[in-house]
């Protein structure tokens, strides 16, 4: 059931945050003491300047410390409590909000096991009131984001005038395996480390008179494709000892096929076309995902223009990156009332989600 135009959620406030050492791809290749052509073709031609990593240290020969999978987690928990931290307070200032204000905390992270979840972690660390509801979304992956706003939507439309936040926390740099193969040599070029927040309320706000700058959340569309179940995946490497991830060289193709079908459902019985669409907000997943998905939308490149910014200053941020291109939307305040957005995430399912929004 739609909830009243009046009871709809509404985006308040966004934040990010990221760890505090950035490389770019040619230093990456360097610190790793990377040789192969085609490895660093890879890197060079993926359309990234800069990423934010958390690299092990050096080892005294040319190479980096071996880390193994216990040393990953503790690297997760620690990197995730700072960045996902800094993310939320950034978002709850940029809301008019304080700590004590929160309501229901719904974290995201497909790069660490964490039991207690991190909502737990950062509810103690941070000394938001005991009282506070939590959810964690664990192993969903780059699409998670957009899950999450979803069950913070429902959440807060069932609590109206209640402040929701959505926390996605990617520490990419704990889930990295080191070896000369190109599957692996895929995922290093890709990744960066970054947490992004976007607070919610549905109702009345407490104060009147507060600006409110974000978008109405009015509906939502995803897409499993199961032919391509396994074309992102974690696989335990059993001759390092921890875990690594997968990107089928597929992907780009296979979401962007999809990408029209669940674009018009999402659209159904709206009224809405396409070109109706003011304000296109698409994960960063890469050049070549990129490339499809605005391809098969016929996208302009001033539609894609925050998606491509996103990927060429922080990587792939995972499940928070759409969030680093609606700030850089609201930073532009270029979006005037009445326009409509898409955001759009893709991950591991394969699954394509979006969510229509209005400003």
């Amino acid at each position: 059931m739609t909830p009243a135009a009046g009871l709809r959620p509404r985006a308040l406030g966004v934040g990010t945050a990221v760890t505090g050492t950035s490389y770019t791809q040619q230093e990456v290749l360097d610190a790793f003491d990377i040789n192969d052509p085609k490895i660093r073709s890879l890197f060079l031609n993926s359309a990234i300047e800069r990423r934010h990593l958390t690299l092990p240290p050096a080892d005294g020969a040319g190479g980096r410390v071996h880390e193994a999978q216990g040393d990953l987690l503790d690297k997760h928990k620690a990197t995730a409590l700072e960045m996902g931290a800094e993310a939320l307070r950034a978002c709850l200032k940029r809301a008019g909000a304080e700590l004590s204000d929160l309501r229901h905390l719904c974290c995201v992270t497909s790069t660490g096991l964490l039991t207690p979840g991190l909502s737990a972690l950062l509810i103690k660390e941070l000394g938001i009131d005991r009282h506070c509801s939590r959810s964690d979304i664990v192993g969903m992956g780059c699409n998670a984001g957009l899950n999450a706003l979803g069950v913070a939507s429902g959440w807060a439309t069932a609590h109206p005038g209640e402040l929701v936040v959505v926390l996605c926390v990617e520490a990419c740099s704990a889930a990295y395996t080191m070896d000369s193969t190109m599957r692996t040599a895929v995922v290093n070029s890709l990744f960066g480390d970054g947490a992004a927040a976007l607070a919610i309320r549905s109702g009345p706000a407490p104060d009147e008179t507060a600006v409110v700058e974000g978008p109405q959340i009015l509906k939502f569309a995803s897409c499993l494709i199961p032919n391509a179940i396994d074309a992102m995946r974690y696989d335990w490497d059993r001759d390092q000892g921890r875990f690594s991830f997968y990107l089928d060289p597929q992907v780009p193709y296979v979401v962007g096929a999809h990408a029209e079908l669940v674009v018009d459902r999402l659209l159904a019985d709206t009224g809405l076309r396409r070109s109706d669409i003011a304000h296109w907000l698409v994960h960063s997943g890469g050049k070549k995902v990129i490339d499809a998905v605005s391809v098969n939308l016929r996208l302009t490149r001033h539609d894609v223009r925050h998606t491509v910014g996103v990927l060429r200053d922080y990587g792939n941020v995972s499940s928070g990156s759409f969030l680093f291109s609606y700030e850089r939307l609201l930073d532009e305040g270029v979006a005037q009332p009445g326009d409509y957005g898409v955001l759009m995430t893709m991950g591991p399912g394969s699954t394509i989600e979006t969510a229509l929004v209005q400003w």
